[in-house]
């Protein structure tokens, strides 16, 4: 090959090594503010269980709390995080600001045991028995005495009342399944009773023999008439579920809990242990624990 042949080889090379030099340094300067975690801040103080394990912290309604290690049924979900079927491309772009004491909490959730006002926690005892209680009592249909519970920070203008929610349920049943809500007569542990088409099936004149859009609804009012709990149970079975939702206005949250119908006379005791293991796990804004916080291993 001719020496003039081989230079003009060699100054190709050297000028595409330039041209991909470039590219790779737009390629870095255009990244890396993508890539730049969010401002970095003081790690806060964060509480453990006996395993190490670190609490989860944030600030749920209007209080700071530390969720003790091992509680959470899968995870907290912060306000503004991208949601499980959000874009990727959105996912790849969020940048998590750093957990703080005051950093808002959409949601999570844990298991309640009804009968002593415990919770479930990985590597305690609860484990155990929550594992004893469903291979002993839920195949041969006795009633379980745990609830799943899931509370819901509100935030800004949004109402703590059931008003509309309960208005428009009952006007889509009459619109969609021409099935009418009717109040009875006499309350029930202390609630407003509606049964669909008074609980008679209009086709056969007797009792519903299905309850799959026809579950028993019940509310409970305050002082000034907003409908602070309302609840939804199936009534077919031996043992039937609950779907239960309430307001509390201290915590500004709504919660909602699945369990027996059985329970259901413990409704109001159930509301009250939700809030006591809630303030077990309130924190100053600097983590200080303000209680001992139930659920700890």
């Amino acid at each position: 090959m001719m020496k003039s042949e081989w230079k003009k080889i060699l100054i190709f090379m050297l000028l595409l090594w330039q041209v991909l030099l470039l590219a790779g340094c737009d390629y870095y300067v255009n990244e890396q503010p993508e890539k730049q975690p969010a401002q970095q801040v003081p790690e806060p103080f964060r509480n453990q269980d006996s395993r190490g394990r670190y609490d989860t912290i944030g600030k749920l309604g209007t209080h700071s709390i530390s969720i003790p290690a091992g509680v959470i049924d899968g995870w907290a979900r912060y306000m503004g995080a991208p949601g499980d079927f959000a874009d990727p491309k959105i996912k790849a772009k969020y940048q998590r600001p750093p957990k703080t004491y005051d950093l808002p909490i959409e949601s999570f959730g844990f298991q309640y045991r009804i009968t002593d006002g415990d919770v479930y926690t990985s590597f305690r005892q609860t484990e155990e028995d929550y594992r004893r209680d469903n291979e002993t009592l839920i195949p041969y249909g006795k009633p379980f005495p745990w609830a799943s519970v899931s509370a819901y920070g509100v935030y800004g203008a949004a109402p703590l009342n059931f008003n509309a929610y309960v208005q428009e349920g009952f006007k889509i049943s009459k619109e969609v399944t021409d099935i009418e809500y009717i109040q009875q007569p006499q309350p029930l542990y202390g609630l407003t009773v509606y049964k669909a088409n008074n609980g008679i099936d209009p086709e056969t004149g007797e009792p519903w023999k299905s309850d799959n859009l026809t579950e028993d609804r019940m509310i409970k009012k305050d002082q000034a008439g907003n409908i602070k709990t309302y609840i939804k149970c199936q009534f077919t079975q031996h043992i039937n579920s609950c779907r239960h939702m309430f307001y509390n206005d201290g915590w500004h949250i709504q919660v909602r809990i699945g369990y027996s119908r059985t329970y259901l006379p413990q409704w109001q005791e159930m509301e009250g242990r939700i809030i006591q293991i809630l303030d077990s796990w309130r924190v100053t804004r600097e983590g200080k624990l303000l209680g001992k916080q139930i659920g700890k291993a």
